[in-house]
């Protein structure tokens, strides 16, 4: 028996690129919607507050978080690269992270579990983040890697050096970095409107 196949899916070996969230604005939107879901607040804020990806957001379990202060740290393996990788938390995202902790009333198990239970996948987090998007009127493609691309555009935009930012990707040069997060040429040539 033959399984349909999805029409969106992308062809093997080939990949989607996914937008960062460029507007401040509409940060603080998706943020006033998720007011009252602390699970999905506490999800967003801490994705765009780190260079984690989905797969290592996933992965943080409660007894890693759970005494943080600010400052803190949460050393994770990496899926990709089997390092392990340490992320400093700050006050936002150490906000967030008790705001879900205070609603919760788990005390171990995965921070970021569904209402069956389990614990979230990246394709769910993917269907969160495109619906999120949407909501606050956003054109572009959206998924699980917006989160951690706005991270590193913003990162981008407050100058923090192309290299220090591979560094924290963990990409090979520059070129991909800025393709990464979706550096466009014409952002590039405002550089050159500095006058000295």
């Amino acid at each position: 028996m033959k399984t349909s196949q999805n029409p969106n899916h992308p062809v093997l070996g080939s990949s989607i690129k996914v937008d960062p969230i460029r507007s401040k604005a509409a940060i603080e939107n998706i943020k006033k919607i998720l007011m009252h879901q602390p699970r999905n607040y506490c999800l967003f804020t801490l994705g765009i507050n780190t260079a984690f990806r989905a797969n290592e957001l996933l992965s943080i379990q409660i007894e890693q978080v759970n005494h943080l202060k600010a400052g803190g740290e949460i050393d994770l393996k990496q899926k990709k690269t089997k390092a392990y990788r340490r992320v400093k938390i700050n006050k936002t995202a150490l906000a967030a992270l008790k705001f879900w902790l205070k609603d919760s009333d788990r005390v171990d198990g995965p921070l970021f579990y569904s209402q069956k239970g389990t614990v979230l996948t990246v394709p769910s987090v993917t269907r969160l983040v495109k619906g999120w998007c949407a909501d606050v009127g956003l054109k572009g493609n959206y998924g699980s890697h917006t989160l951690r691309k706005t991270w590193g555009y913003w990162q981008y935009k407050n100058q923090t050096p192309i290299p220090v930012l591979m560094e924290a990707f963990g990409h090979a040069n520059q070129q991909q970095t800025l393709a990464y997060l979706g550096i466009q040429t014409k952002e590039i040539s405002q550089i050159y409107n500095l006058e000295l």
